[in-house]
């Protein structure tokens, strides 16, 4: 079973529910944590799933062996059950599972934030190991991704920038977890995305500037390949959605939906 953060209802004005899909080593909580309440306000059905062995879903025995396309179809179960044809906003290892999904089924549109690009995450898998070499060696040693978020240190270096408070991260950083190590290696080489059979549907993608995991180039990247501009947020960590810069984030989302009319 999985967990499904839901808040908000659809509107007239905004029939398109909103599909929330998280990072690795995350859960839908990172989504509650600001957006469903800022996104629901607005008048949108918010929904927000913890993928499988993540959050309080099910299936945490064998998270290590999980694989992209099981992330998928957890994504394509819920969207299967919503009244409406969604629009998808994806952060990192969910904006590549986005894509993935959208090999194969449509969406009203989506929004890809700090996200995998399309090639795969050599790129953010070298930055890892040359700023963590230690606990990137454990990690694969381990066949477990969990040692490179062990502490509230490793977590600030990796996810959020300096103006982030300490408070915030060691909150976080108790409700981040292990990752499969078997996703990982789809993204890295295994199951990479092919774009060409992505769906050809309204896209917006973002960027932070202070990201240590996904360059700003890996962004430029995914938006060439999509046929968009990538935007850029200032002084912003990999977790846009977290980060205390988080509502300018949500008002440009906010304000790319209401252009489309969703």
């Amino acid at each position: 079973m999985l967990e499904v953060i839901v808040k908000g209802a659809a509107t007239e004005a905004h029939p398109a529910p909103l599909v929330f899909v998280h990072g690795a080593w995350h859960g839908a909580w990172c989504w509650d944590e600001h957006f469903l309440d800022y996104f629901a306000e607005l008048g949108y059905a918010c929904h927000a799933p913890s993928l499988r062995g993540h959050g309080a879903s099910s299936g945490g025995e064998r998270l290590r062996w999980h694989r992209v396309a099981d992330y998928v179809r957890d994504l394509a179960d819920l969207v299967d059950q919503l009244p409406a044809s969604p629009v998808l906003i994806g952060h990192s290892m969910g904006g590549f599972v986005v894509q993935k999904y959208l090999e194969r089924h449509r969406a009203e549109g989506a929004v890809l934030l700090a996200s995998v690009p399309p090639t795969g995450a050599v790129g953010a898998t070298m930055r890892i190991a040359r700023h963590h070499p230690v606990q990137f060696l454990r990690a694969n040693a381990m066949l477990r991704l969990a040692p490179l978020v062990a502490t509230p240190e490793l977590a600030h270096q990796l996810f959020f920038s300096a103006a982030t408070a300490h408070s915030d991260v060691d909150r976080y950083q108790r409700r981040m977890q292990d990752e499969s190590y078997r996703a990982f290696l789809d993204m890295l080489v295994l199951d990479r995305v092919r774009s060409s059979r992505v769906a050809a549907i309204p896209m917006l993608v973002l960027g932070a500037d202070a990201d240590t995991i996904i360059a700003r180039r890996d962004v430029r990247q995914t938006a060439a390949t999509y046929g968009v501009k990538p935007e850029f947020f200032a002084d912003t960590g990999h977790d846009l959605m977290l980060e205390p810069q988080w509502p300018k984030v949500a008002q440009r989302i906010a304000e790319w939906l209401a252009a489309q009319s969703f």
